[in-house]
């Protein structure tokens, strides 16, 4: 499967999700933005064994409670596919560490989505909100724009 393979965890905590804003990274295809945590598998991962090392190079966190809740695949004129494995926890144990990637911050859930966000994480994220089964979606961008989305809940 060409393209990159990718994990996304939203941390929940009273209510909140741990999100990352990008904004210290040259190149960032994501300055800007603001995001769950995660990135690009290392040869020879998992989904899980990304996830935890993610989540730790970038939060200072080890999780302890956490759930495989879909894969997404984005479609871009400009960037590379992208397979997204998408995670939610809610069980952590650490403190957080500023990350170098960007600025962290525990953020509403209910304000979320007021947040400068890609157009298609809203999508998920609505999906995660209405706590849906695994599911897949498919996400294409033409540049920066949103112009197609299409999912499957697997029940």
């Amino acid at each position: 499967m060409p393209g990159i393979n990718t994990t996304l965890c939203y941390i929940e905590q009273n209510g909140s999700y741990l999100m990352l804003l990008r904004n210290k990274k040259k190149q960032d295809l994501n300055e800007g933005k603001w995001i769950g945590v995660g990135g690009k598998f290392e040869e020879g991962e998992t989904p899980e064994e990304c996830l935890l090392r993610e989540v730790k190079e970038e939060t200072g966190l080890t999780l302890t409670d956490y759930r495989y809740r879909g894969v997404i695949t984005f479609v871009s004129d400009t960037w590379e596919t992208e397979y997204m494995h998408l995670f939610t926890a809610t069980g952590f144990e650490g403190e957080l560490i500023e990350c170098d990637e960007g600025e962290l911050r525990w953020i509403p859930k209910k304000e979320v989505l007021d947040l400068p966000l890609w157009e298609g994480d809203r999508k998920f994220l609505q999906l995660l909100y209405n706590d849906a089964p695994f599911f897949t979606m498919k996400v294409v961008y033409h540049g920066d724009n949103l112009i197609e989305t299409s999912h499957k809940i697997y029940e």
